[in-house]
């Protein structure tokens, strides 16, 4: 039975190239290595480029922060304590920001009168804003009353205003001295409590009052009637410095007082006596009166070196542990493996306790902190070099290597663990915010002190700010919002780095 092909004409047959040699062509492009494929696969991921710029924008905060800083960690004002964040040319520029503003609710006639009456004699206003205006139901002598009441943003720098204060009298003498230098009055003339109806808890008020409760007497202008002191027999100190407007040289400005004298001080302007500078906050103060700008990047220092300094411990023990394991397996592999097994079950915060109550004393509170996270931390990283040296070491070029007589130590560490240094290096990457999380966790609940070490730590900071967040949040959130972005950041960017070192992935374009 015949078959029917269609035949194709020979004259359709002819030679591609008939006048030179095929020869392979050359590669228009140029090789690309590991690293530089990886890099190329980590731009494309986005949010793993961010987390890297700022990450990289806080690790600079950390270094920066505390060398342009005003303060240092050892500066603790007792009086700015948990103060909101305020710069004084930028208060002054009334933006709204950075002008240690607070908002005071249930404000009487006479607490605005108060405000009005520090703004007058120190010449800086307090009173930013009214916010809102609504009448109150009081009961005033059986009889209910209504009276107006005030919702207030505030200047609390500025609300601090006057206050009393003993010193020596060379020190009496050396802001009289300032004084005469700069033109800032920081001593004011002295009120008497007699003259203010026995007020002498408010060193703020230097008006006459009609009542216990600071209610001022005004003239028919409606100005406020001074109540400084003109006693000269109760003079403490000779005052040969410049006076506030108005005085005749009547009034005095101190008294005597157990070998010393006491005055009314301007605390703004005595502050700027003592440091040189008017208050300067970026991040407003802590409860202890530390300058939360500079604390923060002290604690983010420790916080980012602690934790690089335990990733690199725990990826020599953890490489080499897995490393054994890995390559020998059998009964070797069995017994390493029960020993990280039962060292895994110890549960961590009970290892960090014990310590710090035990080892601390004895070798330090950052030594035992170490060792507790060495303690058992190792053990991820051994049970990924472990798989990956599990994965490798059946390959040819292994074969080939123990066909040529290679050590085993040269095998493990030459042939097999270059390849999988990828996969642990990002790894241990992943493994920084667990311990900046932890670290954070521990020294936040006390069970860790870290202060006579590194000066404060950003766990100790937020349970600081904790316990004044409702009136102060600026103590809690600034802490709260570094150590979040910290984790956030690094755990982005480890993501990033495990998929650009992917070698499955190598080569592959989107």
């Amino acid at each position: 039975m015949e078959e029917n092909y269609e035949r194709i004409p020979q004259e359709k047959f002819e030679f591609v190239q008939t006048d030179e040699r095929i020869h392979d062509k050359k590669f228009d492009t140029k090789a690309r290595g590991y690293l530089a494929d990886a890099f190329i696969r980590f731009k494309k991921n986005k949010s793993s480029v961010v987390a890297a710029i700022i990450i990289l924008c806080l690790i600079i905060f950390a270094i920066v922060a505390p060398i342009i800083s005003p303060y240092n960690i050892n500066d603790k004002d007792k009086i700015f304590i948990n103060y909101p964040p305020f710069i004084e040319e930028v208060a002054n520029a009334n933006i709204g920001i950075y002008d240690g503003g607070v908002t005071y609710d249930s404000q009487n006639e006479t607490q605005l009168l108060l405000f009005r009456a520090i703004a007058e004699e120190s010449g800086r206003n307090p009173l930013l804003s009214i916010l809102e205006t609504y009448e109150k139901e009081t009961v005033k002598r059986g009889q209910v009353v209504k009276v107006m009441s005030y919702k207030v943003r505030v200047n609390r720098y500025y609300t601090l205003g006057i206050k009393y204060m003993t010193l020596s009298y060379e020190a009496f003498e050396e802001i009289q001295k300032y004084q005469n230098e700069t033109g800032i009055q920081v001593i004011y003339p002295y009120v008497e409590a007699k003259d203010i109806e026995g007020i002498s808890d408010n060193p703020n008020i230097w008006y006459k009052v009609s009542d216990n409760k600071g209610t001022p007497k005004l003239d028919k202008d409606g100005n406020f009637i001074r109540a400084y002191s003109t006693s000269a027999s109760k003079a403490g100190a000779e005052y040969n410095s410049i006076r506030i407007e108005g005085d005749d040289g009547s009034y005095i400005y101190s008294i005597a007082k157990s070998g010393a004298v006491q005055c009314r001080i301007d605390y703004y302007n005595y502050y700027k006596y003592v440091t040189g500078h008017a208050p300067m906050f970026i991040f407003g103060t802590n409860s202890i009166g530390q300058d939360l700008f500079c604390a923060i990047g002290i604690g983010a220092r420790f916080s980012l070196v602690f934790a690089i300094l335990v990733s690199a411990i725990n990826l020599t023990i953890g490489a080499v542990y897995g490393a054994v394991q890995g390559y020998y397996g059998g009964a070797v592999d069995l017994i390493l493996d029960r020993i990280a097994d039962i060292l895994y079950e110890v549960p961590f915060i009970v290892v960090s306790t014990l310590f710090q109550l035990h080892l601390a004393p004895k070798v330090g509170v950052v030594p035992s902190f170490l060792f507790a996270f060495v303690l058992t931390g190792w053990i991820g990283m051994a049970a990924l070099t472990r798989k990956q040296f599990y994965r490798f070491k059946g390959q040819e070029y292994i074969l080939a290597a123990k066909t040529l007589g290679a050590r085993d130590s040269r095998i493990m560490f030459k042939h097999i663990f270059p390849n999988a240094l990828g996969t642990i290096i990002t790894s241990c990457v992943l493994v920084i915010p667990g311990v900046i999380g932890s670290e954070t966790t521990l020294t936040y609940l006390g069970i860790v002190n870290l202060s006579e070490f590194a000066g404060t730590s950003i766990g100790t900071l937020m349970s600081q700010g904790q316990a004044a967040m409702t009136t102060s949040p600026h103590a809690m959130f600034y802490p709260a919002l570094f150590v979040s972005l910290l984790l956030i950041t690094f755990n982005l960017f480890g993501n990033g780095l495990r998929d650009a070192f992917n070698p499955s992935t190598r080569g592959v374009e989107d």
